[in-house]
Formats: structure tokens, C-alpha cells, sequence
């Protein structure tokens, strides 16, 4: 994979922009720029997709940048590793606002969710904190997953109390503005279907409660696409998209099988349907964990994943 890599960005720079395009498998003119962005989305760059190439967190930026990302969502514990390393906030924020790039959204892990007391205060003060962090960058939200409730193993956590945890955190993205956003993982036993992460939302009753869901993760936590006509369109601003392929069962596919999206089966268009929102474009934000991706430039693969979601999304 490693020669092919090599070949395809050589033959991008020899062969021209139709046969490198082809190469990719991309229309001539999404890879030219010149495929027209649907209105309706605002297209994002999560960091897991170059994440392997292991580039740091001010390098990431300026990839999605050069590749024509205007919205990126990044990794808590790369912009962490680059304060630890003496970079400083006020300085990120420089560098964003030159890159021209909105941070719409952070992922991280802090276990607000789970049964044991002392974790889950511990999981509370680390998204305290880090709320705190991505402030100061002008970081909009943070993703809430079930982190620490996600093991095959784990035990069932009702809905209610799940939303009374949220309902917490909320409070203090309240007063930090940082919103959480609760996330759906297909493979965890806690928040793997849609209706569960849409109870918890609605049971909340709070109007800055946000779901956020996951071409990959509704195929693996068994959701039927159909489901998502019944979210709210309040309730999306941030869907991760991808896709996957054909012949992997939900209990199968893992994280590595995600590809960009367009070369797979699953029903994207119809998903995006669903989520679009006349009155606000919503962010649909690149995230695959692909070894065979991170073997790639970076910039190459950022640039392709944003003409193949230019692609799927031409005409929505």
C-alpha cells in the first residue's frame, strides 16, 4: 500500500487533474474544487482521519486548511500534548483564525456517564477542565460519548438516570460555552441506538441538548437509517460521516473498516436527507480510522475525503 501511495501522488502531479482524479475514483471536477458545496452542509475535517500520520496538532490545522477545510473537529488530547509541549492558547487561537478554520467541535473521553461515584465526579472535573481548555480556542462543543459504559460487559445504565448525568454536564457547558453533544457508539451496550441517544435528548428538556450521530455507528448499533427521520433538526448540528463496505455484519465491522464516503453502501443521501435543516447548515465532519489511509499523505487524504464528500452530497 505503502508503493501505491507513492504512485498515486506521483501520478497526480504528472498525469494531471482528469487521470489523477480518476485514480481516486473522484468526479474531475470534485477533485478541481469545482464540484458546487451544497448550501445545506458545512464541510469538516475530523482529526481521526490523518490522526495516524501523526503530524501534531498545529500541523492537522494547517492540513485541513490547504486542503480547503473551512470546519475542523480536533482531538483533546493532541491540543493537550501541544499545550504540554509549550504552546499556548492564545497562540492556537492566532493560528486558527489565520488558517480561516472554525473549531466546531472536540472529541474527547471523560467518563461523565458511568455508575461509579468517584468516576464519574473524576469524568465530570476532566470535561470541567477541558471545556475550560477549548474555550480559549473558541471551540463551540464537545463530543459526550459513552466512555467507561461502552465494554460488552457493561451494565445497562437506565435511560433516565443517563439523562439526568447529561443534564449535568450541560449545566456546565452552560457556563463554560463549550456545549456537550451526546454521541451514539454502535458497539457500546449504553447510547448505541438512535432512540436511545433521542430519548435522552428529548427527556432532558433542555433546548441546547444535541445528539450526535454516525454513518458507521448506526450501522453498527443496528439502527435502521429510516430512524433518523424522527430526530429533530434542532437536535443535529455535527454528523459524522463515512461509509462502509459490503459483506461485514454490524457485530463484525470495527473502526479500521471505515472508508471515505461514496465508496461504500451505506444509504448516505437518504441519512442526509433526514438531518438537513433550511434554517442552518449542519457540519458534517470526515471521521475514519483507516490504516490504509494513514500509510497516504495527509493532504492527499484530506483532499480526497473533501471532494468525495462533495461528491455524495452534490445535489442533497
Amino acid at each position: 500500500m505503502t508503493e501505491l501511495s507513492f504512485n498515486r501522488r506521483h501520478a497526480l502531479k504528472t498525469l494531471g487533474l482528469t487521470a489523477g482524479a480518476a485514480l481516486l475514483n473522484l468526479p474531475a471536477s470534485a477533485e478541481a474544487g469545482g464540484e458546487k458545496p451544497s448550501p445545506a452542509f458545512k464541510y469538516s475535517l475530523n482529526m481521526s482521519t490523518i490522526r495516524g500520520q501523526r503530524l501534531g496538532f498545529i500541523k492537522e490545522l494547517e492540513v485541513a486548511s490547504k486542503a480547503g477545510f473551512r470546519s475542523v473537529e480536533i482531538w483533546i488530547d493532541t491540543f493537550q500534548q501541544y499545550l504540554e509541549q509549550g504552546g499556548s492558547a492564545t497562540e492556537a487561537k492566532k493560528i486558527i483564525s489565520d488558517l480561516g478554520i472554525e473549531i466546531e467541535n472536540a472529541i474527547g473521553f471523560a467518563k461523565w456517564i458511568v455508575d461509579d461515584d468517584a468516576t464519574r465526579k473524576a469524568g465530570q472535573e476532566q470535561l470541567q477542565r477541558e471545556m475550560e481548555q477549548l474555550a480559549k480556542i473558541g471551540c463551540k462543543r464537545v463530543a459526550a460519548p459513552p466512555m467507561g459504559a461502552n465494554s460488552k460487559d457493561a451494565a445497562l445504565i437506565n435511560l433516565d438516570v443517563i439523562t439526568e448525568r447529561y443534564i449535568t454536564i450541560l449545566e456546565m457547558g452552560e457556563k463554560t460555552g463549550v456545549m456537550p453533544i451526546l454521541e451514539m457508539w454502535g458497539g457500546s451496550p449504553n447510547l448505541k441506538k438512535i432512540s436511545q441517544v433521542l430519548y435522552v435528548v428529548a427527556a432532558s428538556g433542555r433546548k441546547d441538548a444535541r445528539l450526535l450521530m454516525d454513518a458507521f455507528h448506526i450501522f453498527k448499533g443496528g439502527s435502521e437509517p429510516d430512524s433518523m427521520a424522527f430526530v429533530g433538526k434542532p437536535a443535529v448540528e455535527v454528523f459524522h460521516i463515512n461509509d462502509y463496505p459490503a459483506g461485514i455484519a454490524p457485530e463484525k465491522i470495527s473502526e479500521p473498516d471505515r472508508i471515505y464516503p461514496g465508496d461504500g453502501i451505506a444509504p448516505l443521501r437518504q441519512m442526509l436527507q433526514y438531518i438537513k435543516d433550511p434554517g442552518k447548515p449542519v457540519v458534517l465532519s470526515l471521521e475514519v480510522f483507516n490504516p490504509e489511509y494513514y500509510k497516504q499523505d495527509a493532504l492527499l487524504v484530506a483532499k480526497t475525503g473533501l471532494a468525495k464528500m462533495k461528491a455524495v452530497t452534490a445535489g442533497v
